[in-house]
């Protein structure tokens, strides 16, 4: 259909037009003017499609951003005291805010950054930000479960919800926006009009529709008749037959498909409403307007007009909410009211979602010939509509209109408000149809933009606190990191060291004290320099005893130098425990926890508890059965005769003879022999006895050398002179040479026969080596602690590196996607030109 536009409500009103001489160019101009409105018209359409499409496509792209790159998150703006500031934060984290500045955008938009420091706004600059959006209109997150305050309040709700969860809550809200934007798309490519009146009930919604066609169309009762949506079109449409169709249940109208509807007269109109009171159906009438195109709406030659006819708002909530969702595919809303009622609660909120996408409204006043105080009722409903839809109420003049539609239903009437209202509406869904067509989809994309302008600009102060956040964390961690790296082979080179040194020095330390102690042992004396003392010796006849003591004495010295070798072993301990310590306070980062653990020096050298019981469990050596305790072992305070002669040393220092020289040669016998194997044939067993096998093997023994000439010569002599001085030994020499015979006779039974005092002390090299076990476990505990603490804490920060490294990829990521789209929204507000 050819598009050519009337201009002015003069048109529509009965008075008979003059002509004057200069028809024909009036004619002329006026078609030019048509002509340069239609250009218009389609320049703003295409550029508005674009812009649709370039919305659409910045959607999907949220979406897919939202889902696979960061979680886009939904900001609450509350205002500061200042207008160009606002203190930001988010639904999943409400009580970290940020302060951040309006700034102004393009087209009424604004965008948000970050507050940095006191600027002084000049006056006119304040007072536009105080206008400038800075909440949500399309993309508004529904969270009215409750009043504000409580524990199911939104701010409560919300806060509990995690990112995940409003980030999906967002993108259902994206979708939604996403099939709103291809209905706009549609609307836009449609060259028909959608007008749709509504109201609330009673307040003549029919009666207006019936004045509109000139003729009783629509049924019209006292109470309530309209229940169906009842879509109005020119019979032209339908080959110029006048009929109803009543739309098939779940079928998609089309007039070339009769499957699709059934057919019914106008007549049977108000029958077939009356049946179906309780049904939700759509209905199609194709009527007749007899008059001329520049009077009519629907048969106006320019535009196919669909005039629905809908159900009243607070019939019931399932027609208010189909009327609710039709609003998108609606072009233009007229609004009927009552002039006795004004606006109802129901009326209001729609009016409210309505002015949202549709920033004009053409507003019905119906009955207002019935109210006596007109300007009381106008002003009323005029501070109502203010309220409700201020760009209605600034264009209120056209699209504002106090009527009584019941007198000017039949085409001869003349009522000069109704006229001046059809005009205006004429003129809006037909002349004006950048406003009434084309501006809600503007309006609502706009809107959506605006939208997407805080939702981006909020998540770029996010990624870039994030990123500020993440840059601090990695020049924080990084270098601790590096140093950690760098640091741990010298950390375990230096671990080492101080085992290696502590068990060494434990090692030489113990053998030094026990060497010695040994060597004075030998000598008679005890193995330390303490309180213990030498037994007094008692007498002739108590010199047996007095050997028994002085071995116990000896062998107690020797354990108080083990227990001072431990000592000297704790206190190296304790020094190497110091130098780890040093270690982790120079290598560990400052804020990971230092060791709790105690060094208690006296638990260490303790015999297992729960063990076996042997006879080395009292030998804290193990090995040999040596080390602490030698003086509670029987077998070590057993003496013998031995320990008082030792006729062996005598003889080794004597005559230069071994030790290992066996006293039963062959060889000729001679003096000193025969001294010895009388000495060695009067051994002494037990307490103080002699054997009676000894006595009978030394008789024989005897008698068999006696036998010997040379023998028998030098026996007299020499039997004398050992009686002498046995005597003198006994009496002058005896308390001296028992300590050093016992002491002696003790270092030889703690060495092994090689005699290799520097490698092969068993007693020495045994306590040495189970000192330098227990110092090293000791210290490997403490070492092994702190190895895992910098193994663990260097893991942490790796992981902390790898963390902040991933957060400053993706935030850096998102900070400049976001960026973009702010930018995309700004040349899509230029392109379309919206306002």
């Amino acid at each position: 259909m050819s598009q050519a536009y009337i201009s002015s409500r003069s048109l529509a009103s009965p008075v008979k037009e003059t002509t004057t001489s200069f028809a024909g160019l009036e004619l002329e101009d006026k078609s030019l003017r048509d002509e340069h409105i239609q250009e218009v018209y389609l320049e703003q359409k295409n550029r508005l499609a674009r812009a649709i499409d370039s919305t659409k496509s910045i959607l999907n792209d949220l979406r897919v951003f939202n889902k696979d790159s960061w979680v886009v998150r939904y900001p609450q703006i509350s205002p500061s005291s200042d207008n160009s500031r606002r203190s930001m934060s988010f639904a999943d984290d409400s009580t970290s805010t940020t302060e951040v500045v309006v700034r102004p955008g393009l087209q009424r938009s604004a965008t948000l950054q970050v507050a940095k420091t006191e600027i002084e706004k000049p006056e006119e600059e304040k007072t536009e930000l105080e206008d400038l959006p800075t909440d949500f209109h399309v993309l508004r997150l529904d969270l009215k479960l409750g009043p504000h305050g409580s524990a199911t309040g939104p701010a409560s709700l919300v806060s509990q919800l995690e990112k995940s969860s409003i980030a999906n809550l967002l993108d259902e809200r994206i979708a939604a926006a996403i099939k709103h934007t291809d209905k706009l798309r549609l609307r836009i490519d449609d060259t028909a009009s959608k007008v749709l009146v509504t109201g609330d009930l009673n307040a003549g919604k029919s009666t207006f529709v019936n004045a509109l066609l000139r003729k009783p169309v629509m049924p019209v009762d006292q109470q309530p008749c309209t229940t169906m949506f009842c879509e109005v079109h020119d019979a032209i449409e339908n080959d110029g037959v006048e009929e109803v169709h009543i739309v098939t249940e779940g079928a998609s109208y089309d007039i070339k498909d009769e499957r699709t509807y059934t057919r019914a007269s106008l007549e049977e109109l108000e029958t077939i409403v009356g049946q179906n009171e309780n049904v939700q159906q759509m209905m199609r009438l194709y009527v007749t307007d007899a008059r001329r195109p520049n009077e009519s709406l629907i048969h106006n030659g320019v535009v196919d007009i669909a005039l629905i006819d809908a159900p009243g708002l607070n019939r019931d909530s399932l027609k208010t909410t189909a009327l609710f969702a039709r609003q998108e595919e609606i072009d233009v809303v007229v609004f009927v009211v009552s002039a006795e009622n004004h606006f109802t609660l129901s009326a209001k909120e729609f009016l409210w979602t309505a002015s949202n996408e549709k920033a004009y409204l053409f507003i019905v006043v119906n009955r207002f010939d019935q109210i006596r105080d007109k300007d009381k009722c106008r002003r009323l409903v005029l501070e109502q509509i203010k309220q409700l839809s201020p760009r209605t109420y600034d264009d209120a003049e056209d699209l504002v209109h106090f009527v009584d539609s019941s007198s000017s239903q039949l085409p001869t009437s003349f009522n000069e408000p109704f006229n001046n209202l059809e005009s205006s509406l004429r003129s809006f869904v037909l002349v004006k149809r950048a406003k009434s067509k084309l501006h809600p989809a503007s309006t609502y994309l706009c809107h959506l933009l605006s939208d997407i302008d805080l939702l981006s600009s909020s998540n770029a102060i996010a990624a870039q606190v994030e990123l500020d956040q993440a840059r601090n964390d990695l020049c924080r961690v990084r270098p601790v990191l590096e140093k950690m790296q760098q640091g741990r082979e010298e950390l375990e080179e230096d671990l080492e060291s101080v085992e290696n040194a502590g068990t060494t020095k434990a090692t030489r330390k113990t053998k030094d004290i026990l060497i010695t102690a040994l060597e004075r042992v030998g000598n008679g004396e005890p193995g330390v320099n303490n309180s213990i003392r030498m037994p007094t010796y008692p007498g002739l006849f108590g010199f047996w005893e007095y050997t028994r003591e002085v071995r116990r004495t000896l062998l107690e010295s020797l354990d108080m130098a083990v227990k001072l070798a431990q000592d000297e072993a704790r206190i190296i301990t304790s020094s190497g425990i110091d130098e780890i310590t040093s270690l982790g306070e120079k290598h560990l980062p400052r804020d990971v926890e230092r060791s709790k653990m105690v060094f208690m020096p006296e638990r260490m050298f303790l015999p297992k508890k729960g063990g076996k019981k042997t006879r080395s469990t009292v030998v804290a050596g193990g090995l040999h059965g040596l080390g602490i305790g030698l003086a509670q072992r029987q077998d070590m305070l057993e003496i013998t005769f031995f320990d008082v002669f030792d006729v062996r040393h005598h003889f080794a220092s004597h005559f230069g003879e071994g030790e290992n020289k066996s006293v039963e040669d062959e060889s000729p016998a001679t003096a000193l022999s025969v001294i010895s194997v009388g000495v060695g044939a009067i051994t002494m067993v037990g307490g103080k006895t002699l054997g009676v096998r000894g006595l009978i093997e030394g008789f024989v023994r005897l008698t068999n050398i006696l036998e010997n000439e040379t023998v028998r010569r030098w026996a007299a002599p020499v039997v004398g002179a050992v009686t002498i001085g046995l005597t003198a030994y006994f009496i002058l020499e005896l308390p001296n040479t028992i300590p050093r015979t016992v002491g002696r006779r003790i270092r030889s039974s703690l060495i092994h026969p090689t005699g290799d005092h520097s490698e092969e002390l068993s007693f020495v090299n045994v306590n040495a080596d189970r000192v330098s076990r227990e110092t090293r476990k000791v210290l490997r505990i403490v070492s092994w602690d702190l190895r895992e603490r910098f193994r663990v804490a260097m893991d942490e920060r790796a992981k902390e590196v790898k963390t902040a490294e991933d957060i400053e990829i993706k935030a850096s990521k998102a900070l400049e996607w976001f960026t973009d789209v702010v930018r995309r929204t700004s040349e899509t507000r230029s392109t379309a030109a919206l306002m």
